[in-house]
Order: C-alpha cells, then sequence, then structure tokens
C-alpha cells in the first residue's frame, strides 16, 4: 500500500480504537478500479495464515512454476516460511488463527459501514455541488441565447441595409446606363438630323452630301444611316398626315422631309442599284465573300428581297430559252411525234432529277451567301414550280373536251389521263425531293396541287368519259369482227347464219375482265388524284357506277341475242306446223324443216345456256372486284359502300330479267321438241298391243326413248351453266311441263293391261331422267304417275283398291281409267260412279 493509504489507516485506527486493538485493514482506494474479491480478502488474511499462504504458495509454485515476487494486488506481502514452522505448525491445533480471523472479518464489517456512510456523504456533497453548478450552467445558456437572438437581429438589419444599398446602387447604375444610352441616341440623333439636313437641301441634289455615302468602303454604315433617315422622314410625315396642320411650321416642316424622304429615295435606290452590281460582278467571278458582303447590306432594304429575287431571276435556268426547249424534247421528245406515257415518265425523271441537282447546288451558294437562306430557298423553289415545271405541263397537258372527244385513234381521253397521272405522280416526287433538299417555308406540296387545279376539276366526268369511250369502240369492234365472220360464212340457210352469227356475239368473259382493268386502273388514278376521304369514295363510286352501266349493258345485249335466236327457232317451228290433209310429198318435206327447226332451237338452247354461265361468270368478276378493290375504299365514308350494293343489284336487275325471259323460252323450246317428238314417233299400238299370247314387251317406247336422249342431250347446258336456286327452279319448272305434257299427250291414247305395263315402263324411264333434277316435287309427281299407271293393268272389280292410300289423284286417275279399252264394255263409269260415291 503507498504512504498516503497508511496515513489514512492510522487515522481511521485512532478513531476505533475502542474497537479493536488491530491496524486499519481497509481503504476506499481498494474499491476503485477493477475490483476483486479475492485479492481484498487475501489481503485480509496473509498475516494471520502464514502457513496456508505458504502452501498455497508452493502449490502454485508447483503447478505453474511461477517465481519472483509473490505480491497481491491489494499492496500486502506474503511472509516466506521455513522448515521449522512448518513443522511448529503440525503441532499446534489445527486452525488456531481462528480467533483472529473473526474479529478480524468484525473489524472490517464495522469500517466497510464506516466507508460506506463516507462514500454516502461525499455522494450527497457531490450531488450539491453538481446542482449549483447545474443552475450556473443554464443561467449561463439563457444568458448565450438571449445573446445569440440579439447578433442575429444585428445581422438581419446589417443585411436588409446591405440590400438596401445594393437596390440603390442598381438604380444608380440603370440611371447611369439609361443616361449613357440617352446621350448615345442624342448624340446619334444629332448626328443623324446632320445627315437629314444635307438630304433636305434641295431635291435631286445629292453632290453635297457627307463622304460617308459616296465612301465604298463604308457602304454597309451609309446603307444603315440612310434607312434610319428615310424610316424617320416616313413616319413624320405620315404623322403630319393623319393630324390636321394647326400652324405653318408643321406645313414647313412636312414639305422639307418630303424633300428628304425623296433624296432619301433616290439615294438608296442608286444605292441599292450599285451593290446589286457589285453583287453581279462577284456572282459571275464566284466571289462568294464579296456576295455575302452585298447580300448583308442589301438585306436593309425591304429585308433583302431585291438580292434575293435579283439572284433567283438571274439563274440560267429561268433565263435560257434553250432551256426550255431542252426540257421539251426530254420529255415529249422530238416534234411530231406522238409521246407515249412510259417515254414521258422516263423523261420526267430524267428532267426533274436534273432540276433537283441544279436547286441543291444552287442551295450551297445561298447557304453561303445570304443572312436569311431560307427565304432564297422558298422564292427559288417557288420559281422553279411556277415556271419552269408549269411550261412544261401546259405543253405536256393540254385538257381534251368533253363535248368533242379526241380519237380513240389518237389515244382518246385515256391517253390523257395517263399523261396527267404520270405528271402528276412525277411532279409529287419532285415536291419531295425539293422539300427534302431545303425550300424555308413555302408548302411546296400545296404548290404542287395548284399546278394540277385545272385537270383535277371535273377529273370524275374525263374518267367516264374515257371508259365510255373505251366501251364504245370495244362493242364496235366486236361488231365488226361479227360482221366480218357472217360475211365469211357465204351463203348459208337462214336458220344456220343466225347460229353462226349469235355464236360469234356470246358474252364473253374476256371482255368483261377488260372492263374491269380499265375500272381498276381508272381507280388507281383515283386514289392517286384524291386525298381526302369523301372526295375519294365519291369519285370511286361514278368510275364503279361506270362499269355496272358497261357490264350490264354488254350482258343484258348479249342475254337479248341469245334470245333473239330463241325467238327465230320459235318461228322456224311455228312454220312448219301443218295440218292433217296434206301430201306425203308435204309431209316428208315439212318433217326435214322441222328437224332443221329443232336442230336450230337445240343450237339456241345451248347458246343461250352458254350465255347464262358467262353472265352468272361475269356477275361473278365484278362481285369480287368489288369486294377486293371498291369497297375498302368507300367504307370510310357513310352509306357510300351501302349505296353501290344498291347500285349492283339495281343495274344487274335488266340482266336477270332477260336471264329470267330467256330461260323460260328455253323451256318452251324443250317443250315444244319434245311435243314434236312424242306425236312423231308416239304410236297408237304402243299401249294398245294386240293379245296375241306372246309375251309383253316391257321395253320403253320409241317416243319415250327419243325424248330422254334428246332431254339428255339438250339439257347437258343447263346442268353446266346453271347454279344454285337458278338451276333448281329452273329444273323443278322444266319437271311440272314435262309431267303435264306427258299427261296431255297419253290423253290421246286408249290402253289395253299390256298397253298399261308399256305405259308404266314409260313412266318409269322418265322418272330415273328427272330424278337428276334434284327436285322432290317433281319426283313425287311421277311417282304419282306410276301409280296411276295401275288402273290399265288390273281388272275392274279391282279399281276400288288402288286409290285407297292417294286420295288426292282421284281427279286425274279418274281421267286415266276413262281411257282403259274396256271403260265402256265393262261399265266402269257405273263402277266409279258407285265408288267415288260411297267413299265421299
Amino acid at each position: 500500500m503507498k504512504e498516503s493509504r497508511d496515513g489514512i489507516r492510522s487515522s481511521r485506527h485512532s478513531k476505533s480504537s475502542s474497537v479493536s486493538s488491530l491496524p486499519l485493514i481497509l481503504d476506499i482506494d481498494d474499491f476503485k478500479g477493477e475490483f476483486s474479491f479475492d485479492a481484498l480478502f487475501g489481503n485480509l488474511v496473509n498475516d494471520l495464515l502464514p502457513s496456508f499462504q505458504e502452501e498455497e504458495t508452493d502449490i502454485s509454485e508447483g503447478h505453474s512454476n511461477i517465481g519472483g515476487n509473490d505480491g497481491l494486488s491489494n499492496g500486502h506481502m506474503r511472509a516466506p516460511s521455513d522448515a521449522a514452522k512448518f513443522a511448529q505448525g503440525l503441532s499446534d491445533p489445527l486452525f488456531p488463527e481462528v480467533d483472529k480471523i473473526l474479529s478480524l472479518f468484525k473489524d472490517s464489517c464495522k469500517e466497510l459501514v464506516d466507508l460506506q456512510k463516507q462514500i454516502d456523504g461525499r455522494l450527497n456533497n457531490l450531488k450539491k455541488e453538481v446542482s449549483v453548478q447545474d443552475s450556473k450552467h443554464r443561467k449561463t445558456l439563457a444568458e448565450l441565447e438571449k445573446g445569440v437572438d440579439g447578433l442575429f437581429g444585428s445581422f438581419a438589419r446589417l443585411d436588409s441595409r446591405i440590400s438596401s444599398v445594393g437596390q440603390t446602387a442598381a438604380k444608380i447604375g440603370d440611371h447611369l446606363q439609361s443616361a449613357d444610352a440617352q446621350r448615345d441616341t442624342a448624340s446619334q440623333t444629332i448626328e443623324l438630323i446632320k445627315y437629314l439636313m444635307e438630304f433636305n437641301s434641295s431635291p435631286g441634289d445629292l453632290m453635297e452630301l457627307s463622304p460617308l455615302f459616296s465612301d465604298d468602303s463604308r457602304v454597309a454604315e451609309a446603307a444603315k444611316i440612310a434607312q434610319k433617315l428615310r424610316a424617320f422622314a416616313e413616319e413624320d410625315i405620315g404623322r403630319q398626315g393623319i393630324a390636321v396642320p394647326s400652324v405653318m411650321g408643321n406645313a414647313t416642316a412636312s414639305r422639307g422631309l418630303e424633300v428628304a424622304v425623296a433624296n432619301l429615295q433616290d439615294y438608296c435606290n442608286e444605292l441599292e442599284n450599285r451593290l446589286l452590281a457589285r453583287f453581279d460582278a462577284a456572282s459571275q467571278r464566284r466571289e462568294l465573300s464579296t456576295m455575302a458582303e452585298c447580300a448583308k447590306i442589301l438585306s436593309q432594304f425591304n429585308r433583302g428581297t431585291s438580292a434575293m429575287q435579283h439572284y433567283v431571276a438571274t439563274r440560267p435556268m429561268f433565263i435560257d430559252v434553250e432551256v426550255m426547249n431542252a426540257d421539251t424534247r426530254l420529255v415529249l421528245g422530238d416534234e411530231g411525234s406522238q409521246a407515249s406515257p412510259s417515254n414521258v415518265a422516263r423523261g420526267l425523271s430524267s428532267l426533274y432529277k436534273e432540276i433537283t441537282d441544279t436547286v441543291r447546288k444552287e442551295a450551297a451558294t445561298i447557304m453561303a451567301v445570304f443572312p436569311s437562306p431560307n427565304e432564297v430557298m422558298s422564292i427559288l423553289v417557288q420559281r422553279v414550280l411556277e415556271q419552269r415545271v408549269t411550261a412544261l405541263l401546259d405543253k405536256l397537258l393540254v385538257k381534251p373536251s368533253l363535248v368533242n372527244v379526241p380519237p380513240i385513234e389518237e389515244g382518246g381521253l385515256l391517253l390523257y389521263l395517263r399523261m396527267l397521272a404520270v405528271a402528276y405522280e412525277k411532279t409529287q416526287e419532285l415536291a419531295r425531293d425539293l422539300r427534302a433538299v431545303g425550300c424555308g417555308d413555302l408548302d411546296v406540296e400545296g404548290l404542287t396541287e395548284c399546278l394540277f387545279s385545272s385537270h383535277k376539276d371535273g377529273y370524275p366526268e374525263h374518267e367516264q368519259g374515257s371508259l365510255r369511250q373505251l366501251y364504245q369502240a370495244k362493242m364496235a369492234e366486236l361488231r365488226a369482227e361479227s360482221q366480218q365472220i357472217s360475211e365469211s360464212s357465204g351463203t348459208i340457210g337462214r336458220s344456220k347464219g343466225a347460229a353462226v352469227a349469235s355464236s360469234h356475239q356470246q358474252i364473253s368473259v374476256t371482255v368483261v375482265t377488260e372492263f374491269v382493268r380499265w375500272n381498276e386502273e381508272a381507280i388507281t388514278r383515283c386514289t392517286l388524284f384524291s386525298s381526302q376521304p369523301a372526295t375519294l369514295a365519291a369519285n370511286v363510286k361514278a368510275v364503279f357506277t361506270s362499269l355496272l352501266d358497261q357490264v350490264s349493258q354488254y350482258i343484258t345485249e348479249g342475254l337479248e341475242r341469245a334470245r333473239d335466236s330463241l325467238t327465230e327457232a320459235a318461228a322456224l317451228r311455228e312454220r312448219f306446223v301443218l295440218g292433217t290433209s296434206v301430201s306425203r310429198r308435204v309431209a316428208a318435206a315439212a318433217a326435214s324443216a322441222a328437224e332443221a327447226a329443232a336442230a336450230a332451237g337445240e343450237s339456241s338452247f345451248r347458246s343461250f345456256m352458254v350465255a347464262v354461265q358467262r353472265c352468272g361468270s361475269s356477275v361473278a368478276i365484278v362481285q369480287q372486284y368489288f369486294s377486293n378493290s371498291i369497297s375498302r375504299l368507300l367504307l370510310p365514308v357513310d352509306g357510300a359502300h351501302a349505296a353501290s350494293c344498291e347500285e349492283m343489284a339495281t343495274a344487274m336487275s335488266s340482266a336477270e330479267s332477260a336471264a329470267y325471259k330467256g330461260l323460260q323460252q328455253c323451256i318452251e323450246t324443250v317443250m315444244a321438241e319434245v311435243e314434236r317428238l312424242l306425236s312423231a314417233e308416239q304410236k297408237a299400238t304402243d299401249y294398245r298391243s294386240p293379245e296375241d299370247g306372246f309375251a309383253p314387251d316391257h321395253r320403253p317406247t320409241n317416243a319415250c326413248t327419243r325424248v330422254v336422249a334428246y332431254l339428255s342431250r339438250v339439257l347437258e347446258s343447263a346442268f353446266t351453266a346453271l347454279e344454285g336456286l337458278n338451276k333448281q327452279a329452273f329444273l323443278t319448272e322444266l319437271g311440272n311441263r314435262l309431267h303435264k305434257g306427258l299427261l296431255n299427250h297419253w290423253q290421246k291414247f286408249t290402253f289395253n293391261p299390256s298397253g298399261g305395263l308399256r305405259l308404266k315402263r314409260d313412266i318409269t324411264e322418265y322418272g330415273e331422267f328427272v330424278r337428276s333434277f334434284n327436285a322432290p316435287s317433281v319426283d313425287e309427281k311421277f311417282e304419282l304417275l306410276g301409280i296411276m299407271a295401275n288402273v290399265f293393268i288390273v281388272a275392274p272389280e279391282s279399281l276400288s283398291t288402288l286409290f285407297e292410300g292417294t286420295p288426292s289423284i282421284r281427279k286425274d286417275a279418274q281421267r286415266f281409267i276413262e281411257l282403259r279399252e274396256d271403260y265402256k264394255s265393262a261399265k266402269i263409269a257405273a263402277r266409279l260412279s258407285s265408288l267415288w260415291t260411297s267413299s265421299s
């Protein structure tokens, strides 16, 4: 332990001497730092337990080999031990120091209590001291805050003062700047007034001017001052002209300034001409710097408009007549030759490329020379379109009259329209190229449209007129071909000649396809010329209506020509209908002529069916064209598509009417031939064969065979030509007419049982043939005919059982029953009357 600690222990021991005679053993410093109870306990008992200390030391040395000082952390040293003491200890009691230790522990407890009280007292003193210091610190902080607030206030006042001073300084600076500007303005004004007085001396006198206005090296300054003087004088004259002069001085001033204005105008004109002459000279020498200097000075005169226009006007392509002639030769070819659209397209492409290259070269010069190049480019491009391109278009496009159209041999209206389309398309490409080169604020596309405005006015009428002209030329060509073929056929029979002529005037799908191709080309031009959807829809509708009119007229006339052949064949049949009282020779000649008329009728039938088939194909082509090309152009406009569909239906109605009438004539032709064959081939013995004991003939009659063969042959073209509902309606009508015709034919004959079997065989043959019509109502009628034929086969007493399941045919069956050979002999009438009465 330190000496200070010993002192404390001595004083402490003096205070507690009444308690124990032992020295002070505890100190406050023992509890500071890293406190160890083991060390404290060792310090207390080391002096009282030396033997224990030695044993512990030996054990420590034996296990850890630790040498040196054996001092403990609390400062008490262990006493050395020897063998004598150890031996003595063995003879003493086991723990003789227990009383001392107990006394030591008691004293230590008391000292600990005293130390606790001491520490508590010191802590109280420290708390009081801390409280006093904290109060002082808080007071100091409050005073500092007041001082800081005052300091911030001072800074704010200082900042406000500095700001005020700065604003004042700025105002003073502005005033000084304004004063300086006013001084400069006043100085310039004085100088301008001096110059103005020089120009105000006398009219037309420019000789007494300052050297500034005659010095070529100061042209820019002179031009600037002259423009200022001129603007000032003109403004003053304007004010004097508006205000009512009240004194003579104003009038005098006005007149004086008018003299100055006149002189200034003369000087400016003279200076501008001088600069333009210098500009031209520099332009010929390609001195771009001099040109740029002149252009910059000239920009003060009307913003340089005169210089820009002068430069553009002096370009060779605008003043050289040979350039214009070369343009015409390049596009139109040599004089007197017929230009074609393809040649014009190539010529325009070459010419417009050359124009674009020229403008591009001029653009490089303009960019280097003029202070406002965009304005110059705008003037240049406008001049190119309005002069060079317009001059060429005027020669290329001569709008034809719709009253006296150019002949088709010279190209007709179609040539003009094709030329117009080529010129328009190529000129649009030129406009896009010029836009890419640069044309300032010029609406080059709008200007291009204006070039063609006169041609686009009334454009749909020219398209319709061209289509009419093409149609008329095509019809004339077809008539000429038909006439030539008719003349080359020589002397032929009338019916054969009519058939030949008709065959060469048949409807041609190729011709209709050509109509569509014309229309498609016209629609392409409509799309090219019409930018607005409404305008495009109107033009497309008008052009498509022309196609509908053409196709309708063409196929209707073709069907009518085919009908004429049917009518002529019918007239031939009527001509050779003879009575019964004629000679055999006349009858043979008439039969031969009737065969010829029948052949003509069959040929006409086939021709009409071919016409109907081609008519359907033509309509399908038009409908497909409408769906693929027309409808999408009409859909953007409300109602346009529906209106065109209605027009298409209306246009085809005339052809449908002609087709319907012709199909009716075809049925008449077929039935007339069927009746002729039945009349010529059917014999009375066919259905009343003698009962000679031979087996009945189960073959169809010759008349039936001829009729079925004829129908199979002639209807082959109908099966090919007709489709869908048209085919079904035609065959159903023909089947009904055949059924009716056969019923009327069989009413002329008398039937015995074997004849009834022959009739049943004929009905079966007819029924098998009409089954190919796919007409259920017709099939049903022929099935009922087969049932009714049984009336000729069964015995009279069995007739009542035939119609038990089919009472609806009783009336027709009664007519058949009356044709029985034994109708009267078997008194069948009486039987039937009682039968019908009982069943009703």
